[in-house]
């Protein structure tokens, strides 16, 4: 049992020396920036001073960023690696019946070389991504904004963890739709069923001109036109009456006010009584009713009035005459159509970027229309990927993301203490816990009784004695026999 506390004492003192050691590297490190490509190459000259010269390091992985090219049929495609804006325009917007010089929101945007892979994100409460496209109705002529379904995934991570994000829209012959966010689905649906409003309208409608008969009955409960209010029903009786059983309690100080002017109170220097009028203590409890039941008059309290039944109302019985809740009758719709091709949507020929952000350090490019998934995937490899192995090389590992978090919250190191020590622990006592055989010293002092049967190994251990004593003997009488 003693070994088991040793064993656990160490273990508490090989972390703590190990806390010890971590915050003391810490302290010695101070506010020094280590970089990581000079240790490396530290590293790899040792290595190279303890080897031959023929051998060598492989050398360093590093991500070179290249424009994207199409790998076939597209319809835009704009990466803005050429250093300009030629092709674009910068609009301008006004609201209307506003001052000019505050309805304008015509902002500033240019081509510009990227100094962080590390993109901040909108801080507002609410985090949504938009799927709307305008939709002509083939009768009116007019548009009409058709709204996709909210996302169900949850999209705070991509819009605060300030990283390089693709999103991709999926349109398809059979009217299905995707949204997807670093080429993971968020949003799906169908343009048929899953937009708000609908693309098609339905087939009837209310008829606005049918209104409700005036003899039409919706009540399918009316109070019974044949019962009597009772003789003895008292509406005008009070809900609580005073309890006439109550007793005043013995010690009550009728002429002790509950608050009294505060004595130790005093009127301010700065009190102007023409301004401020006349100057009074604030009020205070009465100190000489905390000893006594009560102070001030005494009033019975209340109770509720058992001969309360308040207003009368005749009870409520099926109406025999209700017709069911009046709706308006149907009619064809005149306005109806069918689209059964919603994804052939009205052509385009630009396209524009609306930015709404309190954050001005927002970043965006490479941009393509298509109609192959696969030349918008090899798109998005040649560009976004690329960007993500960067932040990916850049990203400490897990063991240095677990340092990173234990700087953070020290309380960490000992959950990874304990996380290794614990199961070293278990082990150790699961080996060192065998059953101790009782000696023959302690059966003579506790008089217990021994076993009568031997085991297996002490059976073999006096079998071996036997005959090491028969050879002893044996060798003894050839030796007396050559003597003789």
């Amino acid at each position: 049992m003693e070994l088991k506390w040793l064993l656990y004492v160490a273990l508490l003192a090989l972390g703590t020396f190990a806390i010890q050691a971590h915050d003391m590297d810490d302290d010695n490190d101070g506010d020094d920036v280590v970089d990581i490509e000079d240790d490396l190459d530290d590293g790899i000259e040792e290595v190279e001073e303890s080897k031959p010269e023929t051998s060598s390091p492989p050398p360093t992985p590093k991500v070179t960023y290249r424009a994207p090219v199409p790998t076939g049929e597209v319809y835009f495609v704009e990466s803005f690696d050429k250093g300009t804006l030629d092709g674009w325009i910068l609009s301008k917007a006004k609201k209307d019946d506003t001052d000019d010089e505050i309805s304008k929101y015509d902002g500033k945007w240019e081509v510009q070389d990227m100094k962080d892979t590390k993109l901040p994100g909108d801080k507002g409460l609410d985090y949504k991504l938009h799927f709307i496209f305008r939709h002509k109705n083939p009768k009116t002529g007019k548009y009409e904004e058709k709204h996709a379904k909210r996302p169900d995934a949850d999209l705070k991570t991509y819009f605060t963890d300030k990283k390089t994000h693709l999103y991709t829209l999926v349109l398809n012959p059979d009217n299905s739709f995707e949204i997807l966010v670093d080429q993971t689905v968020v949003n799906s649906g169908n343009l048929l069923n899953d937009m708000s409003p609908p693309v098609n309208p339905p087939r009837e409608i209310e008829d606005p001109n049918d209104q409700k008969p005036e003899d039409w009955d919706e009540r399918p409960k009316i109070p019974d036109p044949d019962a009597v209010k009772p003789d003895d029903w008292d509406e005008d009786a009070p809900a609580k009456i005073p309890d006439e059983n109550a007793v005043k309690p013995e010690g009550w100080l009728d002429d002790e006010p509950e608050y009294v002017a505060d004595p130790d109170a005093e009127k301010p220097e700065d009190w102007d009584e023409d301004m401020d009028g006349e100057w009074e203590a604030p009020q205070v409890a009465n100190p000489k009713c905390e000893s006594a039941p009560g102070c001030g008059t005494w009033q019975r309290p209340m109770i509720d009035n058992p001969n309360y039944k308040g207003k009368w109302k005749p009870p409520m019985i099926d109406n025999v005459n209700y017709q069911g809740i009046w709706k308006p009758r149907k009619i064809p719709n005149p306005d109806f159509f069918e689209d059964l091709e919603p994804f052939k949507m009205t052509p385009f020929s630009a396209v524009g970027l609306e930015l709404w952000s309190m954050t001005s350090d927002i970043f965006f490019d490479n941009f393509i229309i298509c109609t192959e998934r696969a030349v918008a995937d090899d798109w998005a490899n040649d560009g976004w990927g690329l960007k993500k192995a960067a932040d990916g090389a850049a990203e400490p590992g897990v063991v240095g993301q677990m340092m990173a978090a234990a700087e953070e919250r020290p309380w960490l190191w000992v959950v990874y203490i304990l996380t290794v020590a614990l199961p070293v622990f278990l082990v150790v006592l699961f080996c060192c816990s065998g059953k101790k055989q009782p000696s023959a010293a302690e059966y003579k002092k506790t008089d217990a009784p021994q076993p009568d049967v031997m085991s297996e190994e002490k059976e073999e251990e006096k079998d071996k004695g036997d005959k090491e004593e028969e050879e002893e003997e044996e060798t003894n009488e050839e030796k007396l026999g050559r003597q003789t």
